[in-house]
């Protein structure tokens, strides 16, 4: 039995926009629905179809498509790149230990893709503090604020960005931070920040003989041409997955 009509077009929307996300490299879920449900509903060539806002897909069944999409396009390659992604980051988080970093987002869960980003949250009441560290380090880095409005109140927030082979980003917050916890714009769950110690412990459980090795080498398996292939566009293997909707 065939799944209603509007169900179908949730799915081809949710496969479109993570093709978005995943191949032109747009950045946000809410973005790439929206785009994805134009270019459905308004294709040449196929009947013109009107959507509704609940036609629309979650920013949780939009991850599934794209992790789907990466999985069929990396294969092998992504545990890879998994374990060098969080190797960096503990390289990272230690030279950093000063402002407690916290590990978030697709290094954090392990649903790393090309492109994906290693994602830190870093606490400090004096952001010249942090700067001065990266200056120490040699590090070249590039600083962007946003302003957001947050239950009637504007707040300003810094976001740091770094290459350390894989992009890093540095999301500043004060001290008092640490104690409260965010939720995720994918699924509205609380955001779940790793410390140092932890990931060290979850590269251990999930990879011993990996893990063993580097820390015995200091050295990551691969690491150039992983590093290499992380921005490259992935082969269209996925090109018929949005054909005729008027079926």
């Amino acid at each position: 039995m065939k799944p209603p009509r509007r169900d179908q077009l949730r799915r081809r929307i949710a496969q479109e926009a993570a093709r978005l996300m995943y191949r032109e490299g747009v950045k946000q879920y809410f973005d790439a629905k929206r785009i994805a449900a134009r270019r459905l509903c308004g294709r040449s060539g196929a009947k013109r179809l009107a959507f509704r806002p609940h036609d629309l897909p979650s920013n949780g069944e939009i991850r599934e498509e794209v992790l789907a999409l990466a999985a069929l396009a990396e294969g092998a390659s992504r545990p890879l790149r998994l374990f060098a992604m969080r190797a960096v980051a503990v390289q990272v988080m230690e030279a950093l230990d000063g402002f407690t970093p916290r590990l978030i987002g697709s290094v954090s869960t392990g649903h790393v893709r090309r492109g994906s980003d290693i994602d830190l949250h870093v606490f400090t009441d004096v952001e010249d503090a942090l700067t001065g560290r990266l200056h120490a380090l040699s590090w070249s880095y590039t600083l962007d604020r946003v302003a957001i409005q947050r239950g009637g109140v504007i707040r300003e927030f810094t976001h740091v960005y770094l290459d350390r082979g894989f992009p890093v980003e540095l999301s500043v917050y004060p001290r008092r931070d640490l104690r409260f916890t965010t939720r995720s714009s994918t699924d509205g769950k609380p955001i779940v920040r790793l410390s140092v110690a932890t990931l060290r412990d979850r590269m251990a459980s999930s990879d011993p003989l990996g893990y063993a090795r580097w820390v015995r080498t200091d050295e990551i398996p691969d690491l150039d041409a992983l590093i290499a292939s992380h921005d490259a566009a992935p082969p269209e293997m996925y090109a018929g997955l949005l054909d005729d909707l008027s079926e």
